[in-house]
């Protein structure tokens, strides 16, 4: 089945303490930006406002690092965001809150089959990298049919990068070829 996601545009939210290295597996513990990503929240608002097409509807996860990113950056516009929780970063389950090198050293292969996108590899208690596109893709298919377009989706790095997969017709093995940094914005 073919799914129109014209209009929709997806911005990652700004940086967290836990996006600095060493690193750490977020998913949907609920980080606040810091000093940085607020401000980097400001400088998307600014080129959303310079767009020559207006974002007509703002949407962002519910987590509090894309929420306040997308409410920073809507002042902006004047547009406030609604929430949909789909577009949460991927479920981690037990890794959440530990560096990435923690992980590693514990449990090496399942880390590895992560790093390179492994589509069976399921974080322990939480989602597959097939079971995050597929959320996200009902939440955008959704934001897409509600209106008003363009819609922008204020997410997370994860969503963006199985997204990305999706429109161009790539594998999820190929999840870690798409680079998201903080407040980048990617078009569907």
């Amino acid at each position: 089945m073919s799914i129109d996601l014209s209009g929709v545009l997806l911005a990652r939210h700004g940086e967290t303490r836990d996006n600095l290295p060493p690193g750490w597996f977020q998913g949907w513990t609920d980080t606040p930006l810091n000093d940085v990503g607020r401000r980097q929240a400001s400088e998307l608002g600014q080129l959303l406002a310079r767009r020559s097409e207006p974002i007509a509807s703002l949407w962002a996860s519910d987590l509090i690092r894309a929420s306040e990113t997308a409410s920073i950056a809507g002042a902006a516009i004047g547009l406030r965001p609604l929430h949909d929780w789909r577009l949460r970063e991927g479920l981690r389950g037990r890794w959440e809150g530990y560096e990435f090198q923690e992980i590693k050293a514990a449990e090496p292969e399942p880390y590895a089959a992560w790093r390179r996108a492994d589509p069976t590899f399921r974080f322990p208690g939480g989602e597959t990298l097939q079971d995050l596109q597929d959320r996200v893709l009902a939440a955008l298919a959704d934001i897409r049919a509600r209106g008003p377009l363009p819609a922008l989706a204020v997410c997370h790095g994860g969503p963006m990068r199985v997204m990305s997969c999706w429109r161009d017709g790539r594998p999820l093995t190929a999840f870690w070829d798409y680079e998201i940094p903080n407040t980048a914005v990617v078009t569907l």
